[in-house]
């Protein structure tokens, strides 16, 4: 059965869904969402999702939203085909959910502050607030050290594998080293550097790029 992803490609939160997707070789249909003419505020997304925001995922009769807790179900129920991403054991499975957790707080929300304040803002016609800008930043800049220092050890996240701790990073990181112009946050940490290159060349990844890039 094909799963349904309602969402446009070039949001962030749907690349992650469909990341993790091609990671376990799941079929999707990808059904598009137009942002800008606020479809995802209209009755009939908001019977999928309540508070009018993407991905949405439909597989079979179970349907659900918020794109961490939508890979880590996919990542229980295909975790036979790859047991990495998201740990066997409890202590494993913790790791794979503190650094998600992580992600989501410390650098997803500076990540979107800035996405929001250099692009979305201005073709909104408003004005970017530089010093919130800069601010977030500098916060990014504290959690790429720890991200450092952390990979100096392990040369990935949550241990020694590529898991969704670190996927979910992807669609963000992508806007920092693009359209946001701050990838020396990255390119200026030797390990983080190296962890970049590594996931952002897997081939899941790819094929995401791939559909962004309208040649999937």
């Amino acid at each position: 059965m094909v799963v349904k992803v309602y969402g446009p490609i070039q949001a962030a939160c749907p690349q992650r869904v469909l990341a993790c997707l091609f990671e376990f070789g799941v079929d999707f249909e990808l059904i598009a969402v137009d942002l800008d003419s606020n479809e995802r505020k209209q009755p009939d997304f908001l019977q999928k999702q309540p508070f009018g925001q993407v991905p949405v995922i439909e597989d079979g009769e179970f349907r659900l939203f918020e794109s961490r807790a939508i890979i880590r179900y996919y990542a229980t129920k295909y975790g036979d085909k790859n047991q990495n991403l998201y740990g066997t054991t409890l202590e494993e499975k913790a790791l794979v959910d503190q650094w998600l957790e992580v992600e989501a707080h410390h650098f997803n929300d500076m990540v979107y502050t800035i996405v929001l304040q250099k692009l979305v803002i201005p073709k909104m016609g408003g004005k970017t607030d530089f010093d919130l800008v800069h601010n977030c930043e500098k916060k990014l800049e504290q959690v790429f050290d720890i991200y450092e220092q952390r990979l100096s050890k392990n040369n990935y996240l949550a241990g020694d594998w590529f898991t969704l701790a670190d996927l979910s990073h992807l669609p963000g990181i992508r806007y920092l080293m693009n359209e946001c112009e701050l990838g020396h946050l990255v390119r200026d940490r030797k390990e983080v550097n190296l962890w970049w290159d590594d996931i952002s060349n897997r081939p899941a990844w790819k094929k995401v790029m791939q559909l962004f890039n309208g040649q999937g």
